[in-house]
């Protein structure tokens, strides 16, 4: 803010600061997540205090109405190097992301000649701006989630492009142009309607990613064998038929994804190669028999595998099995029609505007479509559809589609099912579903055809109840039941329970009141809507913790639930009470939604639905990644599920590590830990760290983010350390479990994800190890004087880690010479940490006996634009000054006794 800001006029006017100046973060300006941020935007414009061309950082909501007017003052920042201009910031009634308002940029933006990187995602652009191909120094262009038809050829003029992402927009021809950008080093096409590719592509030189997925390619072009860089080359979900030999032996390639096409034959050398994926293709399987009813595939007795291209297939009387692509599958028993029938077919995303959940509901499949809907057979038809489970990151990115991704284990089994959801005409309803664990499928029989997806549900307890009376108990919690007398219904009814279990942490975190304490919420459903004819029995557990003997009758209330206006009434004074000591029952002679609450609050209905809310079940992911340039510097973040490609996305350049865990189920409000194991502990010094155990609690926008800088008490100069990071809900378990070594989640505990970590072994730097003539290692390097206070190794070290790829101009200002700096960028040329500390600390070893070798790497940090990090240096000086004079007070020490070394021990301390 002190760069952007002009402190004369700051001084000279002393009013108030307007509001919009709160956005200002040194070079930068985010204002794409604040509420009216264009205009904002446009007020900090027109405000005479700014340097406009500082800012080099600058994030808008393309959402946003008034971004035509933004787009017009955007020329003025002159020193721009990033620009986001994203949408889907909002949302639609039914929760599907709104694209944003741009669909064309003003040509006055190719002034903008220092940008770098642009982001114009999530947007309506049909074309590709002809001002974006004048921006020369643009590395990084991101275009996804767009209706981009066509690039132009002057594509060709972003020579200096690494990264380039078109996914899920409309191109259907790629220009050969593309193949001039000799720099580009990832290159993401997927989710489009490529059906060829241009001969021009080998001009990749330098394309160490090349994502093709979900495309209509049918062949590629001999040519992609000469991508000598390629290390991951992803061509799942498309149509090929062939694939050239030559990609088998790619030097660099590890990843070759041909998962999802139509390759009945593959050369032995691609079969052969370890890196290759293959499911999903019909090998070996001979061509279908020609159809002349225009072209539809026949089902037959054999098995046929339909491509996306397909719309439809027939069925004979003699039946089949048919495979859809993406995993769904019929078996049409002998005699199921009567004549040659088509059936067609839509498979659509996972998307809630298609589909019919309930507040508990988790969807877990794509959504199939069958016609005609009216269809009746004269046997059942077996349908099975893949559920998405246990799905590892490594698996996820090989798709397409953004499939849903849940974890089901046995433990969220025994209180959830999953179950085959189908339309009848009028209403949704769930279908007899048998579960194939093994191959994750959901199978069910049905006598006609209509829509059907996969949903993980709340478990439902049915019975039927005749006029002699039942007895139904929940399977679920078993203290749970429901009686009904004799006379209690004239015809014989269908009943339905459900039971949503509740935590009493979660209850008393989300009320903030710890008197409060609740049941099971029981939620009753039956097939008729008359009452009862005489009052059912219901049986509650008492709330946690409340028995007979010790409750307080004014505190205890029953809540009665509207399921769809989710509103709660207090129908206390309505029942009468029978307690006994660990159950309560009550009478009612209609059913919906019962709940009952032990709590000290008046305005109970308005709180019970506030926590409802709140009880929602959302689905995560658990990552911990190390910083590429300091491994010890590990990000711990609680990522939901629609959001974990594209976070990984953004992290990848700045950390790597391992994969995040398997998906998750939480809910709001729940708190869980992160601990280190393994020899690795947390760094002392940080307030939010205790016994090695980071508390995380989940809210809804997950703003759950730490950043933590961790040790180890192992000899790193041995060997490469190797430990895990450990999440677990709730409180954590005093050791780690024995079936830890073996399973990522031991079932009968509360551990959730264990993600691997290393640290490396240390690389030896200046002063470490290094043989002087004598044999004896070099004396240790300390810039400074004993008074003014030392930078140590360890202080240069850190420096060191703090620099970028402006090392160079670091170095020049340092006074080091361009062949010296050209010497070290080639013998380091792999490896940019090993450029950086091998410049620091050879101009160290130069200088380090010179008065004012510290003061001449503040100043060539100053010049060099590092502001931040000659305040960390004169941070460390400072503080080693103090101590050093509280040292000389404390021990009586002079200038002559030992002052050297107590000047460097304060300072590494």
């Amino acid at each position: 803010m002190e760069r952007i800001l002009d402190p004369l006029w700051e001084e000279t006017n002393a009013e108030e600061p307007a509001p919009y100046l709160q956005h200002l973060a040194d070079n930068r300006i985010t204002l794409d997540v604040v509420p009216n941020g264009c205009r904002f935007f446009l007020q900090l414009t027109n405000d005479p205090r700014c340097h406009l061309e500082l800012v080099e950082f600058l994030r808008l909501n393309t959402n946003d109405v008034l971004i035509p007017q933004a787009l017009n003052v955007l020329p003025r920042y002159t020193g721009l190097k990033s620009l986001v201009l994203k949408g889907g910031h909002d949302f639609d009634e039914n929760g599907k992301t709104k694209s944003g308002l741009l669909s064309s940029l003003p040509s006055e933006l190719c002034s903008l000649s220092n940008l770098q990187h642009l982001d114009l995602s999530f947007n309506s652009l049909t074309e590709l701006p002809l001002c974006v191909t004048s921006l020369s120094c643009l590395s990084s262009l991101l275009l996804c989630y767009n209706q981009i038809r066509t690039l132009p050829d002057t594509i060709s003029n972003l020579r200096n492009l690494e990264l380039l992402s078109i996914m899920s927009n409309q191109l259907a021809v790629l220009p050969g142009e593309i193949g001039q950008l000799g720099k580009l080093k990832t290159l993401d096409l997927s989710e489009n309607k490529l059906a060829c590719l241009p001969e021009d592509i080998a001009g990749l030189q330098e394309c160490t990613e090349l994502d093709l997925s979900g495309n209509c390619l049918t062949e590629l072009p001999e040519t992609m064998c000469q991508l000598v860089s390629l290390q991951q080359l992803h061509l799942h979900s498309n149509l090929l038929v062939s694939v050239p030999v030559g990609l088998a032996v790619l030097p660099s390639l590890k990843c070759l994804d041909l998962k999802n096409n139509q390759l009945r034959y593959v050369p032995e050398e691609i079969m052969n190669c370890p890196c290759v994926r293959l499911q999903g293709n019909p090998i070996g399987v001979a061509e279908p028999t020609p159809s002349t009813d225009d072209h539809v595939p026949v089902l037959k007795s054999k098995e046929i595998y339909l491509s996306s291209e397909d719309k439809s297939f027939l069925v004979t009387p003699d039946g089949g099995r048919v495979f859809l692509p993406l995993g769904p599958q019929f078996c049409f028993p002998l005699g199921a029609v009567s004549s040659n029938v088509t059936i067609y077919f839509r498979i659509l995303p996972p998307d809630q505007e298609h589909v019919k959940l309930g507040h508990h509901d988790v969807l877990l499949s794509y959504t199939l479509e069958l016609q005609p809907h009216d269809i009746q057979f004269n046997q059942d038809v077996e349908i099975c559809i893949p559920y998405f489970v246990k799905r590892s990151m490594r698996k996820r990115k090989q798709d397409s589609l953004d499939v849903p991704n849940i974890l089901v284990t046995p433990r969220t089994l025994r209180k959830r099912e999953v179950v085959i959801r189908t339309y009848s005409g009028e209403n949704w309803t769930d279908l007899a579903t048998t579960i194939c664990t093994k191959r994750n499928l959901a199978i069910c029989r049905v006598p006609h055809f209509s829509w059907f997806f996969v949903v993980s549900r709340l478990v439902k307890d049915q019975c039927q109840v005749p006029k002699d009376g039942e007895v139904l108990f929940s399977s679920v919690d078993q203290n749970i039941r429901i009686d009904f007398p004799p006379g209690a219904t004239e015809e014989t009814r269908t009943i339905s329970m459900q039971v949503l279990p509740v935590s009493t942490a979660d209850l008393q975190r989300i009320t903030g009141d710890s008197q409060s304490t609740t049941s099971p919420l029981l939620c009753l459903s039956q097939s008729s809507s008359d009452n009862f004819l005489c009052p059912v029995k219901i049986q509650l557990p008492l709330p946690t913790g409340v028995t007979g003997d010790t409750l307080d009758r004014s505190r205890l209330v029953l809540l009665h639930g509207d399921p769809q206006a989710q509103n709660w009434t207090d129908i206390t004074s309505q029942v009468v009470f029978e307690i006994t000591h660990i159950y309560a029952r009550f009478q009612v002679d209609h059913f919906s939604w019962y709940w009952l609450w032990y709590t000290t609050k008046t305005y109970i209905g308005e709180m019970a639905k506030n926590v409802y809310t709140r009880l929602r079940m959302y689905q995560v992911n658990f990552v911990a990644l190390q910083r590429k340039r300091d491994p010890e510097q590990v990000l711990l973040q609680c990522v939901p599920k629609q959001k974990v490609d594209t976070t990984m996305k953004k992290l990848k350049d700045r950390y790597k590590g391992p994969e995040p865990s398997d998906m998750v189920e939480i809910v709001e409000g729940e708190q869980f830990f992160a601990e280190f194991e393994q020899g690795l502990q947390l760094h002392s010094e940080r307030p939010d760290c205790v016994n090695g155990k980071i508390v995380f609690v989940f809210y809804s926008r997950m703003k759950n983010i730490k950043e933590v800088y961790m040790t180890s008490q192992a000899d790193r100069k041995e060997k490469d350390v190797k430990g895990q990071v450990s999440f677990y809900r709730g409180s954590v378990p005093a050791g780690l479990p024995k079936e830890a070594t073996k399973h990522r989640k031991g079932p009968n505990s509360h551990w959730m994800a264990t993600l691997p970590l290393k640290l490396p072994k240390l690389k030896l730097q200046y002063g470490e190890n290094e043989m002087g003539k004598n044999g004896q290692s070099l004396p240790p390097l300390n810039l400074g004087n004993a008074e003014t206070g030392y930078l140590t190794e360890t202080n240069l070290s850190s420096i060191a880690r703090r620099i970028g790829h402006e090392w160079k101009t670091i170095g020049r200002n340092l006074g080091l010479s361009t062949g010296e700096l050209d010497r070290i960028s080639y013998n380091k040329r792999d490896n940019l940490d090993e450029q950086i500390f091998d410049m620091l600390f050879s101009w160290a070893r130069k200088i380090y006996d010179q008065q004012d070798c510290v003061q001449r790497l503040i100043e060539a940090m100053q010049e060099s634009g590092r502001q931040d990090i000659a305040e960390e240096i004169e941070a460390v000086i400072k503080l080693g000054k103090q101590k050093y004079e509280q040292s000389i007070l404390r021990l009586g020490l002079d200038q002559g006794n030992s002052s050297e070394d107590s000047a460097i021990a304060m300072s590494q301390s």
